[in-house]
């Protein structure tokens, strides 16, 4: 048996190779014998250590496995590499899940060892990293390529609720953004309507256009809302979709898949951050004073607002670099009231004929 102050000195050393190192150079000099008494250690570990050092030097003084050379029950090389190739293929796949779907010849704790041995284990993506990436993809497309609009309701907003009843303001918001930039233009209306929905895409329409950009075949993305896509069972394309298409110049309407909320995830931050940084601040005393205001607000998001998403630039900061052509005036769209504007449209598009009888064109 060794005696106990060798290896409780081996215990409580950090750097057992060092100590180790000094046991065999007393060796060299001294003796095995000597050395093991000095040590208050055996012969045979003096002179274990004494031959490691000789054969492999310094390196051979560190501890080495103690497993076994043969393991009866060790997976095989050829199944081993089976996981390898499965899951390099399939990296999100779980060890338990591709054992069983493959009717793999071990153990779910036998394949994520093996993932841990060959590098293949794969950390779930957090959501800040997963919105770093998708910023990163997004601003390589084209400027004005994507482009998304959707609708907000304003009655559930405590700080906005009271003021929009005593003076009657608007309950729904329209909202369109630029994907790439940012840029961001808001109208208002007391319901959500196509008729409404298409006059705003067609003032945006006509404003992007004028101010020099090409909107050729570009995105516009929607949801599935009857202000966007008409009735749910229509057969044909709503006014909507006519304004994005068929006038020009054309680009295309795309409504997200049923329930995939988060494809509009650039338009629902919008909202967020007006309903914080608007509607929960500022006190209205009429509906004039209402636009006045709304309007001051998006000049300062399109034109002075640092945004943290996008290099802590402004929407027409990124515009300017990005297309130093297009006209700096893109960023001073008008607040638009939907219902205001739409009176308009019909009392100049309304015509009496010799029996005093109303006409009205259908829009657009």
């Amino acid at each position: 048996m060794c005696p106990i102050p060798y290896y409780a000195m081996i215990r409580k050393s950090k750097e057992k190779t060092y100590f180790r190192l000094e046991l065999v150079l007393y060796a060299k000099e001294h003796g095995i014998k000597p050395t093991a008494r000095d040590f208050n250690t055996t012969p045979r570990t003096v002179r274990k250590w004494l031959q490691r050092y000789k054969l492999e030097g310094f390196n051979a003084l560190e501890d080495k496995s103690k497993a076994p050379f043969h393991i009866p029950h060790k997976t095989s090389k050829k199944i081993e590499d089976k996981i390898i190739e499965l899951k390099k293929s399939l990296t999100t796949w779980g060890a338990d899940r591709l054992v069983r779907d493959f009717n793999l010849p071990c153990s779910g704790k036998v394949a994520s060892r093996i993932y841990k041995e060959n590098g293949l284990t794969r950390r779930k993506r957090k959501k800040h990293q997963t919105k770093n990436d998708l910023r990163k993809m997004k601003q390589a497309w084209e400027l004005f390529s994507h482009n998304e609009m959707d609708t907000k309701e304003l009655i559930d907003i405590p700080e906005y609720w009271i003021q929009m009843k005593r003076f009657n303001l608007p309950i729904i918001q329209y909202t369109y953004r630029e994907v790439v930039s940012g840029l961001q233009f808001i109208a208002f209306a007391s319901e959500t309507s196509l008729t409404y929905a298409t006059i705003f895409a067609d003032k945006i329409k006509q404003h992007l256009t004028s101010c020099g950009v090409d909107l050729t075949d570009s995105i516009w993305q929607t949801d599935n809302g009857s202000e966007f896509i008409g009735s749910w069972n229509a057969k044909s394309k709503s006014s909507f979709t006519k304004v994005i298409e068929d006038s020009e110049p054309k680009s295309i309407h795309q409504t997200i898949p049923p329930g995939a909320h988060t494809w509009q995830a650039d338009i629902e931050t919008v909202h967020r951050l007006i309903e914080d940084e608007f509607y929960e601040i500022e006190k209205f005393y009429s509906l004039y004073d209402f636009l006045n205001k709304a309007t001051s607000y998006q000049y300062f998001f399109n034109v002075v607002r640092p945004n943290s998403s996008k290099a802590d630039k402004p929407p027409i900061q990124i515009i300017q670099e990005r297309n130093p052509e297009i006209d700096p005036k893109i960023a001073l769209f008008p607040v638009l009231f939907l219902d205001d504007l739409s009176k308009d449209m019909l009392n100049q598009l309304s015509t009496i004929n010799t029996r005093g009888v109303y006409h009205l064109p259908s829009y657009p």
